[in-house]
Parts: structure tokens; C-alpha cells; sequence
């Protein structure tokens, strides 16, 4: 465990007052799951991705995507060597374990839907033949808010696929002073990889095996369920949304050092899971609710198992 809150203080050199978004990353990777960090442009997004690649030892690739990238300069292509008279295939820059999608919905669906199957399955399939994918692979995707200028929604499919939706939000007054008197972060300090490959992928299968008492297990599944029917929700979780919950909920409760899931550890996981998951009905527009909002109701209509 000393390794995690060593990782955590290597990223919190750079990325400062946000030690709570680190740990929800931190979790999502040691539940195998993806990231999609959305908040408007220069809150660091970014550079929160590149040193968790550096202090996690990772082989980082990233793609700006904009409006004429192809899924072939992503997955890559076969082409032609005259000299062989066979055709040979260029891998595109997905084959890492850590891929930075930077401003996703700035893309075409086409395009974007070329990470489905490997955010899902751990391959990619190009001409008939199926390719596989680091073990540790992960996606940290970055969107600007929707309705920006030059932005295509991510369909659902795609948006199911992200183990966790996540904002950065703005640093507070002190530690936007404390980011001026370093220079305006142009000098950033010297990040050092921290936890191996191999110490990440034990983490991950410690993480995994952390015990869940069968009142939890009831706790998850009637929340899930709960979406499907309450009247504020028009669009409740599917049922990857629910394993998804249970993934991150165990991340958690592992980095805080617990040996078992608590409904506490749910709690605090719910909305990042959920939020990017349901549609909230017009009755709920109409009382005025957003998102988190609505997920506070849900909390309140699920009673939690005895500790």
C-alpha cells in the first residue's frame, strides 16, 4: 500500500489541490476500467494523464483528435511491401497500455467508435485478424463540455464503455497562487516512475479479490435497479454500469487500505460511475435537478446495509 500513497504524492507534485480526483483515477486504473475526464479547457486535464502514465511506468501514446482523424491512424493499417509482395500492418498508436484520447468529442462518431472493441474487449480486429492489447491497458479520454463549439456527443455505447466520468473543476484561490509562484507551471517537477508493470497488475488482481459481504452485493444491485424505475430517471445504468460499480467500489475501499467493501466506499464511487450512465427525466428538469443531483435522491430511496 505504501507504493499507492507513494504514486498518489508523485502525481500530486503536478496536479495540486485535487488529491481527491487522483485517488478516483488512481481507483479506475486498478479496476481495469477507462476514464473520461470532462471540464473545460486548462483546468489540466491533460497533464493529470501524462504523469499518471510517467509515475505508473506506462507506455504512453497520445492522439489529438480533431475532425479529420481516421480509426486507421488510431488502430493502424496494412500496407504494401513491394519488396515481400506481402502486405504488412503498421501498428497505430493504441497498441501501449496507456492511451490518451485528448478531446474525444472533437472527433467524428466514425472515429470514435474505432475504441469500442478495444476499451471493451482488449483487442483490436483490422482485416480479419484480431490483435490483443497490453493487460494493463487503459484509456484516459478528455472532452470538452457538450455543446462546445466543434464537439460531437459520444454516443452511449461509447460513453458505457468509460468506467468512470470525472471533472477537474477549478483549483481554489491557494492553489492557483501556489501554480503562479511556480512559474505558471512551466516548470514542472521531475516525475519518477513509482510502481512497476508487474507491482501494477498485482495491485489490480489484490484489488479485485477484496471481499464483498452479500449485503453489499444487494446494496449495488438495488441502486442500479433503482434507475430503472424511479420517476426521476428516464434511462437507468445497464447492467455493465452495475459490475462497473462494484469494480471502482472495491479500487477504493482498497487504496483507503480497508480489507473489505463498505456501503461507504459505494457511495463515494456512485455518482462518478452513475452520472455518465442515466438520463434524467423532465420531472426532474422540472424540479430543477441535475445529474448529481438526482443521484442524491437515489442514495436517499436505497437504504444502505448495516455497517
Amino acid at each position: 500500500m505504501n507504493k499507492i500513497y507513494d504514486a498518489l504524492a508523485e502525481v500530486n507534485k503536478v496536479i495540486k489541490g485535487k488529491d481527491d480526483v487522483v485517488v478516483r483515477v488512481m481507483s479506475a486504473i486498478l479496476a481495469g476500467g477507462h476514464v473520461l475526464m470532462e471540464d473545460i479547457p486548462g483546468v489540466g486535464k491533460t497533464t493529470l494523464s501524462t504523469t499518471f502514465a510517467k509515475t505508473l511506468s506506462m507506455d504512453y501514446k497520445r492522439v489529438q483528435f480533431t475532425p479529420d482523424v481516421l480509426p486507421s491512424d488510431i488502430l493502424g493499417f496494412s500496407m504494401y511491401n513491394s519488396n515481400t509482395r506481402e502486405f504488412e500492418f503498421k501498428e497505430g498508436p493504441i497498441f501501449c497500455n496507456f492511451f490518451l484520447a485528448d478531446e474525444i468529442n472533437r472527433t467524428s462518431p466514425k472515429t470514435q467508435s474505432a475504441l469500442l472493441e478495444v476499451m471493451e474487449e482488449g483487442s483490436v480486429t483490422i482485416d480479419g485478424v484480431t490483435r490483443k492489447v497490453d493487460d494493463n491497458f487503459v484509456v484516459i479520454a478528455t472532452q470538452n463540455p457538450s455543446g462546445s463549439a466543434g464537439t460531437n456527443m459520444l454516443p452511449e455505447s461509447q460513453l458505457d464503455r468509460f468506467l468512470v466520468c470525472l471533472t477537474m473543476g477549478y483549483p481554489s484561490h491557494s492553489d492557483t497562487v501556489e501554480i503562479l509562484k511556480n512559474n505558471g507551471g512551466f516548470t514542472k517537477p521531475d516525475i519518477k516512475p513509482v510502481i512497476s508493470l508487474e507491482e501494477l497488475k498485482a495491485m489490480k488482481i489484490e484489488s479485485s479479490n477484496l471481499f464483498v459481504h452479500d449485503s453489499i452485493f444487494e446494496y449495488i444491485t438495488e441502486l442500479g435497479e433503482t434507475t430503472r424505475k424511479h420517476p426521476l430517471f428516464s434511462r437507468g445504468v445497464s447492467p455493465r454500469g452495475i459490475i462497473a460499480l462494484l469494480r471502482m467500489s472495491k479500487a477504493y475501499a482498497y487504496i483507503d487500505g480497508s480489507e473489505f467493501v463498505r456501503a461507504q466506499d459505494v457511495q463515494n464511487v456512485l455518482a462518478d460511475v452513475f452520472c455518465h450512465r442515466i438520463k434524467i427525466s423532465p420531472k426532474a428538469r422540472t424540479e430543477g435537478l441535475d445529474t448529481k443531483a438526482v443521484i442524491g435522491e437515489l442514495l436517499g430511496a436505497v437504504t444502505p446495509p448495516r455497517q
